[in-house]
């Protein structure tokens, strides 16, 4: 799987000069991520695990991650 074949999206709130991350969505079902700053390093999760990801930062609950 070629990285710039994929459909890499980015939030509609995201300015054009900002660091932003983009994800994708792979054939196997996998969710990639990578931030513009550095495109060519990909991480690789699945749906259920970024949403849990995303609810426990909105939850605060990786506020005082040290």
């Amino acid at each position: 799987m070629a990285l710039s074949t994929l459909g890499w999206r980015k939030s509609t709130y995201s300015e054009e000069a900002s660091s932003c991350v983009y994800v994708a969505a792979a054939g196997d079902g996998a969710v990639l991520l990578r931030e513009s700053d550095e495109p060519d390093v990909v991480l690789v999760t699945t749906r259920r695990a970024l949403r849990a990801f995303i609810s426990r930062v909105k939850a605060g609950a990786l506020d005082d991650v040290s």
